[in-house]
């Protein structure tokens, strides 16, 4: 079977779409497939989970039947990457509120950080195969 885990991210933030490039650059399984949380394909994704993206508002990881949501996702993400980056996954070992409010801090300042996006970039074929659809 084809097994292959889905992060959705925010389209319209330049931040997000930077992180899906280094996320798939450092994927060397291709294990990741990638969408856009704001896509018809997402909404059909999340609905059996009772999710949408306005509930969310979060990097969004689905694996193996399951849905994390924020430093969850962010890290189980960086877990299946190449070193040093898979060392991450040691951060699990924190609380979940600990671990999300500094998600969220970064979360709230994405946008200043590196701007927003009106339009996805036109990614490298390597990766546009990699999209969901």
């Amino acid at each position: 079977m084809d097994r292959h885990g889905i992060v959705l991210f925010d389209g319209t933030c330049a931040f997000c779409e930077r992180a899906v490039i280094f996320i798939a650059t450092r994927d060397p399984q291709a294990y990741f497939r990638f969408g856009a949380s704001q896509s018809p394909e997402a909404a059909e994704l999340l609905a059996p989970y009772g999710l949408s993206r306005e509930t969310t508002r979060s990097i969004i990881l689905i694996e193996d039947g399951q849905v994390y949501l924020r430093s969850t996702a962010s890290l189980r993400i960086a877990a299946r990457l190449s070193a040093p980056w898979s060392w991450a996954r040691v951060l699990l070992g924190i609380p979940t509120p600990i671990r999300d409010a500094a998600y969220k801090v970064v979360a709230a300042i994405r946008h200043r950080i590196a701007g927003k996006s009106n339009a996805c970039e036109i990614p490298p074929p390597e990766i546009r195969k990699r999209l969901i659809s």
